[in-house]
This record gives C-alpha cells, structure tokens and sequence, in this order.
C-alpha cells in the first residue's frame, strides 16, 4: 500500500514538474516558426493562451497567432475563415490586454483585415473609430484616418482620388 501510495504521489509530482512554461511554449512556437512548422507553432501559441491567460508573453502569443491565420497557414480552412480568425485574434489582443504594447497594433490590423480581406465595411469602420478614439496619438493614427477616408474605394479609386487632390 505505502508503495502504490509513493509512485501515485511520485507521479503527480512529476506531471507537475514537466509542465512547459508561458516561456517554453513562445520558444516552441518561434522554432517552429523558424523550422516553417506553421502547424506547430499554432499549437504552442494556442496552448500558451490556454494554460497562461495572464501571462505577459499571452498578448504575443495572440499577435503571431493572428498572423499566421492572416497568412493562411491552416489549408483545412477556407480564405474567410482564416482571415475571420485573424481579424478576431487580432481584437482579442485589445479586449482581453487593453494595456498591452500589443493592443494599438492589435486594434489596427484587426480593421484592417476586415477592410482589405474581409470587405467587412461597417465593422472595419467601427474598429479604426475605437482606435482613433483609444489611441489617436499612435503612429498608426494617419493610416487608420486614411484607411476610413478610403473605406470600399478599389486601388484605382484611390488613386484617381488622390490625383484630384493633387498627392
């Protein structure tokens, strides 16, 4: 009994023990991410989020998340779905890490992939708002201004408008 007691509690201590850290799983993701091994990578920075919602490499973690779903890594999901991941991995930055170096970044790019990938107007031009609202002094203000001065026109337009503007 005293035996199976010991390797009972020998084991638990050892699970505990071998759990990655926050640190481990970000160093596994960016090998990976070196290695070209996407699909990894995604697992360790989903399990990352998952095991360490606090942390403060979690935000990160989002972020390179979020792009490679804006990258199209996973084939299994369709180019809307992917950019759909993205543009909501990329707002999960701002909503769960508002005080993140992260989240003004976060905050555009989600706009942006629902404007340029998504032609999700109405909720690219409610995103870039909030930004501007929340961060109108961050380098990215201009563009996120000219993202919503530019909202649906196609290249070309821009362009035309732009020329008649004289830029």
């Amino acid at each position: 009994m005293k035996s199976t007691l010991f390797f009972i509690l020998f084991t638990f201590i050892l699970a505990g023990c071998s759990k990655k850290s926050d640190k481990d799983y970000m160093d596994s993701g960016e090998k990976s991410m070196q290695a070209k091994n996407f699909q990894s990578a995604v697992k360790s920075y989903e399990s990352l989020i998952k095991e360490y919602p606090d942390s403060k490499l979690a935000p990160d973690a989002l972020v390179k998340l979020a792009t490679l779903y804006q990258n199209r890594v996973d084939s299994s999901l369709t180019e809307e779905q992917s950019f759909t991941k993205a543009a909501e991995l990329f707002r999960e930055v701002y909503d769960k890490y508002p005080n993140s170096d992260k989240a003004p970044v976060a905050l555009f790019m989600s706009g942006f992939v629902l404007s340029n990938n998504l032609g999700r107007f109405d909720e690219a031009t409610k995103t870039y708002k909030l930004f501007l609202e929340k961060y109108p002094n961050n380098q990215l203000a201009k563009s996120a201004q000219e993202e919503l001065n530019n909202m649906g026109l196609s290249p070309e337009e821009v362009l035309k408008k732009n020329k008649t503007k004289g830029i």
